[in-house]
């Protein structure tokens, strides 16, 4: 696998990209869950997921990690 395509399947896809934005804007599981429309249990294992692809350990770190971001072209919340 090329770098290129590792970090190409590190990228946050866009439901992902939905919850890391409304995490970033300080919303709990539950309103994330009700603004996407499922349920906190799926947002804990969104959260989960994208921890793990970002090398990341907690919502701090996610909102840093979305801020200096949310610029960028690659990403787009």
């Amino acid at each position: 696998m090329s770098g290129e395509e590792r970090q190409g399947a590190l990228t946050p896809n866009e439901r992902e990209q939905q919850v890391i934005a409304l995490v970033a804007q300080g919303l709990k599981n539950r309103e994330v869950a009700d603004a996407i429309g499922t349920t906190e249990h799926v947002v804990k294992n969104y959260l989960r997921g994208i921890y793990d692809k970002l090398g990341l350990w907690n919502r701090v770190e996610l909102a840093l990690w979305y801020e200096a971001r949310k610029n960028e072209q690659t990403f787009r919340a």
